[in-house]
């Protein structure tokens, strides 16, 4: 039969570990971490008529002959949602049907979303949607593409700052809040024609970009928004407080 002391040992350290683990809970849950948000160009390509978000930024991309890229400017949130992907999927043809292939250049489509006015910096009214056929040669990058139909403003590390001078200034960064209407669902947006003469300017291809914003990544934290990591030292940390206590009592307990 347990002596009484052994009883008194065991519930002791029952309670410190549960106060242990009641103080972690609460602290990582009384304050759950906060999405972050993202304002950029976002840069996509076009399959099975539907937009998925580049692996790669346009200068490790070379986009093949009679496909479709797409640009994008908006607000989101770090998890992707919802997402803000070019508001019109058109098909290749619908942008570069008038042009003809030609031996050592490709046609590629080129969608260039500006975004919603709330996505903006609350002065300049974003342009309309445009469509561009860019004719390029066969070994040009998103980023040359892009370059061969649209101005490109650079920013450290060649990040997509502005396109067609849009936004006119900064590079984009982290925004605090965002308000409803910056949250809503997309707003309709119209295709407009594109360009009279497909891929004027691109007989020469020139490095003008890098790498864009990495897509999200696999997800590292837990639904209360604390990272993985903190989980798990906090569970070492509770075995070892765990082991520490265990061990004073056996000692205690070998000198009674």
């Amino acid at each position: 039969m347990p002596r009484p002391v052994h009883q008194a040992r065991r519930a002791s350290l029952l309670a410190v570990l549960s106060a242990i683990a009641a103080l972690t809970i609460g602290t990582l849950t009384a304050s759950p971490a906060q999405a972050a948000n993202y304002q950029y160009w976002g840069y996509y390509q076009l399959a099975n008529g539907a937009w998925t978000f580049a692996q790669k930024g346009p200068a490790e991309t070379n986009p093949a002959d009679a496909s479709v890229e797409g640009w994008r400017w908006a607000i989101t949130e770090e998890s992707g949602t919802p997402p803000r992907n070019p508001r019109v999927t058109p098909t290749f043809e619908q942008v570069c049907g008038t042009a003809a292939a030609e031996s050592g250049k490709k046609r590629v489509g080129v969608v260039i979303d500006y975004g919603r006015p709330v996505d903006g910096d609350g002065g300049a009214t974003p342009p309309g949607l445009v469509t561009e056929c860019a004719v390029v040669p066969t070994a040009a990058t998103g980023a040359e593409v892009l370059a061969a139909v649209a101005t490109v403003r650079n920013g450290d590390g060649g990040l997509i700052c502005g396109i067609d001078n849009y936004p006119a200034s900064g590079c984009g960064g982290q925004v605090a809040t965002l308000t409803p209407e910056q949250q809503a669902a997309d707003t309709p947006a119209t295709l407009a024609a594109p360009s009279a003469t497909p891929g004027a300017g691109t007989s020469t291809a020139t490095e003008t970009a890098g790498p864009l914003i990495a897509p999200a990544p696999t997800s590292t934290t837990t639904s209360s928004g604390v990272p993985v990591v903190v989980w798990v030292g906090l569970v070492i940390l509770l075995l070892g407080v765990a082991a520490l206590v265990w061990s004073a009592m056996r000692r205690r307990h070998q000198n009674v």
